[in-house]
């Protein structure tokens, strides 16, 4: 059977692809931890071989019937990146990382976005990467402290700084989006300021306050309810509906799950259960969500010279502004020496959130109209995150490692 009739074949219903690639991120998933990285960049080099960068047979047209599994996924992700926002959490915390988590956010945005525009990037396209780059994936970071076993002072702001960064990444990217997405509608052009604040700010709100209704809503629904069947139907349907409104509102499905998340684990302790009974449904979804997105990487555009130089300036500006803003947080909260000087090489790992948002913004509306010149930015946009996520997954365990023992005076 030659690559054209598998072709075929897949395209005949989406489940042998599903199928396929899900098996083939399993597999190479798991010859990834072999070596030491995270199953995630498995995924990732799944997608790329199976996708047209190299054997093609996963096609570009197959991409819209998988729209939903982008949908879902990112659904899933603001929702669980909302339960962090539990005011229990924040106070335990403390001010310290929410200053840290800000400062590294502020410097990494500013730092790509100018870096980007510098090298003549629309701003539209410069101020939606710039948010992009400040995702942090804690998974990686996370594993290494679990086998070092590690605990102290250090270890304790590294998980205040990480669970707070991707959720302050959602927001940041939800107010970026709603205020550019008028320059886009208009090719990119500068519309009316005030008009574009007004449409940002309206847009923001309303995913807020749609998001925290279904919270509630999910709450009372839950509320008296204990077998756990129930909760996942009704946990499931709530999500589909809250990111159905919100797409067919032309709002932020991160933001309005995100508020969503927020609302549960901070109306009762008892809304934990929910999280804990949908985690079970996220690895074929996640991994699933990851092997589509690794489709999305050409190999050929990297011979692109701008991308490249896009590219390098991406991943070179975001970790100076990961790396400083940690720097500068922690010398505006008077931290110990060790911990300033080595937390921010724990910054560095990014996935799934990056990911999806700059899927989410292909798959947007607001880019499908978009003119051919501009529709190939959003795709370079894409090989820009993939790349930066595949170098620093493989780059960013190790530096985790080192600045950890060095952070919490650990043996070498």
């Amino acid at each position: 059977m030659d690559w054209k009739h598998l072709q075929e074949v897949l395209s005949t219903h989406p489940m042998f692809a599903a199928g396929l690639l899900l098996m083939a991120g399993y597999l190479i998933g798991k010859l990834a931890a072999k070596f030491h990285l995270p199953e995630i960049t498995g995924y990732i080099v799944a997608g790329l071989m199976l996708g047209e960068g190299i054997t093609g047979i996963f096609s570009g047209h197959m991409h819209e019937s998988f729209q939903i599994v982008t949908e879902v996924a990112l659904g899933l992700i603001a929702l669980t990146i909302g339960a962090e926002f539990s005011a229990s959490k924040l106070k335990r915390i403390g001010k310290e990382a929410v200053i840290i988590t800000a400062a590294q956010i502020v410097a990494t945005f500013v730092g790509v976005a100018g870096g980007l525009m510098l090298l003549d990037l629309d701003l539209p396209f410069a101020l939606l990467l710039g948010a992009i780059a400040t995702a942090t994936a804690p998974a990686a970071t996370v594993a290494v402290v679990q086998s070092l076993r590690a605990r102290g002072p250090f270890i304790d702001y590294l998980y205040g700084v990480v669970a707070l960064d991707d959720a302050g990444c959602v927001i940041l990217f939800g107010v970026v989006f709603a205020f550019v997405s008028p320059m886009l509608q208009v090719g990119g052009e500068a519309a009316h300021s005030g008009g574009q604040i007004v449409h940002a700010l309206a847009e923001v709100g309303l995913s807020l306050i749609i998001g925290v209704l279904s919270g509630f809503l999910l709450h009372r629904l839950t509320n008296r309810k204990e077998g756990p069947n129930e909760i996942t139907i009704l946990a499931l349907s709530m999500l589909f509906l809250t990111t159905a409104l919100a797409i067919v509102l032309h709002l932020s499905p991160l933001l309005t799950n995100m508020a969503t998340g927020c609302a549960l684990v901070n109306l009762s302790a008892r809304n934990h259960r929910i999280f804990r009974i949908l985690e079970p449904l996220t690895p074929p979804i996640y991994a699933l969500f990851f092997v589509i997105a690794g489709t999305e990487l050409h190999l050929d555009v990297f011979a692109d010279p701008r991308v490249l130089s896009l590219g390098a300036v991406y991943i070179l500006f975001r970790s100076i502004g990961k790396y400083g803003g940690v720097w500068v947080g922690c010398a505006v909260t008077k931290l110990p020496i060790p911990i300033r000087d080595n937390l921010g090489w724990c910054m560095l790992p990014q996935a799934g959130v990056a990911i999806g948002l700059v899927l989410l913004i292909q798959a947007s509306p607001v880019v499908t109209g978009l003119p051919i010149e501009q529709a190939e930015v959003v795709t370079d946009m894409v090989n820009i995150v993939l790349l930066s996520v595949f170098l620093n997954e493989l780059i960013g365990p190790p530096l985790s490692k080192y600045a950890i023992i060095r952070g919490n005076g650990m043996e070498t």
